[in-house]
């Protein structure tokens, strides 16, 4: 695993590509890109068959740059980092601090790539990636970029624990179609890791979390609930849901355990979406269970009571 560490001290579970991998994934793209200018070559030059020499040139070198150089660069953007090779190999580029590429990034990744691999058939690009500890090539370093794997075995993937019980179903109704993937990602990241994180830092990230997963979705969390236990309660909603329309409405809930005999969808762990981030799946941090006097249900010791 990568040994990335974001300013809020989180460690991000990145696993850099290796050589085998991003050639192969390389020699996709290349190869449908190849293709694609053959064929538009070949129109090009039946329909501009009757233009003076200077014209066909400007013609062909347009033809070039845009796409063998511009239509890698534009698919990286609009797919954050997937080109076609990489979703075959199960590849994405992603930042250095595990975010999702810009076009930017792109544009320099690809700049960068007419020279180490189309002037010097990829000889450059083998080079630097040998040499790196991380596999990145020449575009990337100056990018800031990383080529992680996106597909893990399933021994390494981190269950998702579930809510405290009271919180349960609390957040059906909760709209999560504003919250971005990368957010999302984030979340996951300090669920995981939460534990292994100092106290206060990781109270400090928990709650800028939940600030922003609140003005994403316009509804805070219900009073006295702790940051920690509302990302986990969101992250869980969102498990059910997308479990709920990969399998459908038989996907049913079990008993909650909060009071009042309330039931609800209890949250359903569902492999990472392949199109989430570049990372390795994350989890939600335990959050430990409303203290209990004589068997009654009572708050958590920051005063936040379970639902009725």
């Amino acid at each position: 695993m990568s040994g990335l560490v974001t300013g809020d001290a989180v460690v991000l579970g990145l696993q850099p590509a290796r050589l085998p991998s991003r050639a192969l994934a390389v020699l996709i793209d290349l190869t449908v890109v190849v293709a694609a200018y053959l064929l538009i070559s070949i129109g090009l030059a039946v329909a501009t068959a009757s233009l003076d020499e200077a014209a066909v040139m400007a013609v062909s070198i347009a033809s070039f740059l845009l796409i063998l150089v511009g239509a890698p660069i534009a698919v990286e953007t609009l797919s954050h980092g997937r080109s076609l090779g990489k979703m075959a190999c199960g590849l994405r580029v992603v930042r250095d601090d595990g975010g999702p590429i810009r076009f930017r990034h792109a544009l320099v990744r690809g700049a960068m790539g007419v020279v180490e691999i189309l002037m010097t058939f990829g000889v450059v690009a083998c080079a630097a990636s040998l040499v790196s500890e991380r596999g990145r090539r020449v575009g990337d370093v100056f990018a800031g970029t990383l080529v992680v794997r996106e597909r893990i075995p399933a021994a390494r993937v981190l269950a998702v624990p579930p809510p405290p019980p009271w919180l349960v179903g609390r957040f059906s109704g909760l709209d999560l179609s504003a919250v971005p993937e990368a957010l999302w990602l984030e979340i996951r990241q300090y669920l995981t890791r939460a534990r292994d994180l100092d106290p206060a830092v990781g109270r400090r990230l928990a709650e800028r979390l939940a600030d922003e997963l609140v003005t994403r979705t316009g509804t805070p969390p219900p009073p006295g609930v702790p940051a920690d236990a509302f990302l986990a309660g969101v992250v869980a909603e969102r498990q059910a849901r997308d479990a709920r329309r990969a399998f459908g409405p038989s996907v049913r809930a079990g008993a909650a355990g909060g009071g009042g005999g309330m039931s609800a969808p209890a949250p359903v762990v569902v492999p990472p979406s392949a199109a989430a981030v570049a990372v390795a799946p994350v989890v939600a941090s335990p959050v430990a269970p409303p203290a209990t006097r004589g068997g009654e249900s009572r708050p958590p010791a920051t005063g936040f009571a379970p639902p009725a």
